[in-house]
């Protein structure tokens, strides 16, 4: 009869060799121990996903931030110039990536704010109007510029003045930041004019009266809020307040 297979006894081990194979088992009556290759590594692939509503520097980089530490093992970088973020990661991350954008990436809702500046009486009230979106700022001036004499080089007629130019008048900056009941309003309103009394530094330098009010409140739509009151000049003390209302 022909052998077609050779065995070979070595203390407990009996090692069984056949045309492609080898298999060990220990005799002793412990379990067969299979050796498995490494697992292979999940394909990656490039892909480029841009920011719709995102559009502000800081957003863009909280987004990068918030996909980094939720998907540690992927390669993620912001194109600042197109507003996108490149990933390379595998098919299981992009998918991710996807949600997590879709999640945070929405339209923000606009904001009409007016502040009426007055001492009560609607009729000599001043009224200011801003549109503010959801997590962003606004800035709104009203008034002059004056100029102010710095400094002089020169004799005779070949003298020269630097002349330096100060705004005159109401300055706002609004900023709203949260969502839903907590919705937050940053309000900062200057008013500078120029003073009856003149500076004693300098005969042609102007004398400014200033008043800042800075303050953060809580936003109820269709609901005055009063944020407070400013002094002006002549001892005259207006009181400031703002309504909220959604645009879209």
């Amino acid at each position: 009869m022909r052998r077609n297979a050779e065995y070979a006894v070595r203390g407990s081990l009996c090692v069984l060799m056949t045309a492609g194979a080898v298999l060990a088992m220990a005799t002793a009556g412990h379990a067969v121990a299979q050796t498995q290759g490494a697992d292979q590594k999940p394909a990656e692939s490039y892909a480029t996903l841009y920011l719709t509503n995102l559009t502000e520097v800081r957003e863009a980089n909280d987004a990068v931030t918030d996909l980094r530490n939720m998907l540690p093992k992927a390669k993620i970088y912001h194109v600042e110039s197109a507003n996108a973020i490149s990933m390379y990661a595998t098919a299981e991350d992009l998918a991710k990536a996807q949600k997590i954008l879709a999640d945070i990436d929405r339209p923000r809702k606009t904001y009409r704010l007016t502040y009426t500046i007055g001492d009560g009486d609607s009729a000599h009230a001043t009224h200011l109007v801003a549109v503010v979106a959801q997590w962003s700022k606004t800035m709104l001036k009203q008034g002059a510029r004056v100029p102010i004499v710095t400094g002089s080089y020169g004799k005779g007629t070949d003298e020269n003045t630097q002349v330096q130019y100060q705004d005159i008048g109401l300055n706002l900056d609004a900023t709203l930041e949260g969502s839903g009941d907590g919705l937050r309003l940053r309000t900062k309103i200057e008013q500078t004019s120029v003073a009856e009394e003149k500076s004693n530094v300098g005969i042609q330098d102007p004398l400014l009266h200033q008043s800042v009010l800075e303050c953060e409140s809580i936003v109820v739509m269709g609901k005055p809020i009063m944020l407070g009151s400013m002094e002006l000049a002549g001892g005259m003390r207006m009181e400031v307040s703002v309504v909220a209302e959604v645009v879209k």
